[in-house]
C-alpha cells in the first residue's frame, strides 16, 4: 500500500508547503510551559496570551521566524547574595512557537500582570475570479 501525502495527491497541487508545515508543527515542542491562551477577539483578530510571571519585558523576545511566531523567555540570574531555603518558583527558560497562516501579522504585544499578550490579525482575503484565455495553435 502506498502512502499518499498532501504533495502527492493529484487533485492538491501547490500543497507541498502545508505538509512541511504540518511536519514542523508535530516536531514542535510541547511541554506545556508556560501555559498559553489563543482566544479570537473578532472575525480577523486573535489573541495569544501566555502566562509569564516573573519574567521582565528584557527576558522576554518575540520574532517572526519563516511565518512562525517564536517567544522566548530567559530570566537573568540576580542572586545578590539570598538564601533559598525552598526554591519553588522555577527561573527557568522557554521557546514557544505557533505556526502563522499566511496573510496573519503580528500587530504587538504588551506584559501585564505576569500575562504576555500578543495581538495578531489576519488580512482580509480578495475574492478574485480570473479569467484565463486559450490561445489557439
Amino acid at each position: 500500500m502506498t502512502k499518499v501525502t498532501l504533495g502527492s495527491h493529484p487533485f492538491l497541487l501547490g500543497f507541498e508547503q502545508l505538509e512541511r508545515l504540518m511536519e514542523r508543527t508535530a516536531k514542535s515542542e510541547s511541554n506545556g510551559y508556560p501555559p498559553f491562551n489563543i482566544e479570537q477577539t473578532s472575525e480577523n483578530s486573535y489573541r495569544i496570551t501566555l502566562a509569564v510571571a516573573g519574567f521582565a519585558e528584557d527576558d522576554l523576545s518575540l520574532t517572526v521566524e519563516d511565518r512562525q511566531l517564536v517567544i522566548r523567555g530567559r530570566q537573568s540570574e540576580e542572586e545578590d547574595g539570598r538564601v533559598f531555603l525552598h526554591r519553588g518558583i522555577a527561573a527557568r527558560q522557554f521557546q514557544r512557537s505557533f505556526v502563522l497562516a499566511e496573510g496573519v501579522e503580528v500587530n504587538g504585544a504588551e506584559l501585564k500582570n505576569g500575562l504576555l499578550h500578543i495581538d495578531l490579525s489576519r488580512a482580509e482575503p480578495e475574492k478574485v475570479v480570473k479569467t484565463i484565455a486559450i490561445k489557439r495553435s
